[in-house]
């Protein structure tokens, strides 16, 4: 395993895109161990795509525009749908002191797995980023693939759950500041809607 390809895994993971963004805002909400599952569904979430990018099932999706622009809406609507509840629902960033949470960690898990699933650049990311790390002549290939595709999901939670610790860490200070949060609250529904619109005119190439 190349120092290339941990530097390159940890620029991508650790910039932040709707997954950092997601666990950062349970972190807050919710404290850490909310922060934790959405990380862990985050990760979840990119299984698929590693899944398709190892099996050469990406080849479908970037030959077929039909299936492609199907799984971008999907995935468009979700963020769309994200933006929308976010910034309509005010328990989304309440105070609880017990870190008890109105969703349970079944809900949290399973939005954030959508959150990665629902985006077919990633497979189409991983089905270009990871051969470059594999020597095509090797007789153990598809090991190699693995275990990169397990060093990048495990860097993932890893950077992931630092995200979310930090925010759970400040919600304290942050939650006692009602403004404050309703104004953050809003700053991450359009964030969502801003990378629903970046997902919505990004294409195959």
């Amino acid at each position: 395993m190349s120092i290339t390809f941990l530097l390159t895994s940890l620029v991508i993971v650790a910039t932040p895109g709707t997954g950092a963004l997601f666990t950062i805002a349970e972190g807050i909400a919710r404290g850490a161990r909310a922060s934790v599952i959405a990380a862990f569904g985050c990760t979840l979430g990119i299984v698929p795509h590693l899944a398709a990018a190892i099996t050469g099932a990406a080849a479908l999706l970037h030959a077929s525009g039909v299936a492609f622009e199907i799984i971008k809406m999907l995935g468009v609507a979700y963020l769309l749908y994200m933006a929308w509840t976010t910034w309509r629902d005010e328990s989304t960033l309440k105070a609880d002191p017990h870190g008890r949470s109105a969703r349970s960690a079944r809900q949290v898990v399973t939005s954030a797995v959508l959150i990665n699933v629902l985006n077919p650049k990633l497979t189409m990311f991983f089905f270009a980023f990871l051969p470059q790390f594999v020597r095509t002549d090797t007789p153990h290939a598809l090991a190699t693939l693995l275990g990169l595709s397990a060093v990048f999901m495990l860097m993932t939670f890893a950077v992931f759950t630092v995200y979310g610790l930090l925010a759970s860490a400040a919600r304290t200070r942050l939650l006692a500041r009602p403004r404050f949060v309703a104004r953050l609250r809003r700053v991450f529904a359009l964030s969502f809607l801003a990378l629903g619109a970046k997902l919505a005119t990004t294409t195959r190439t």
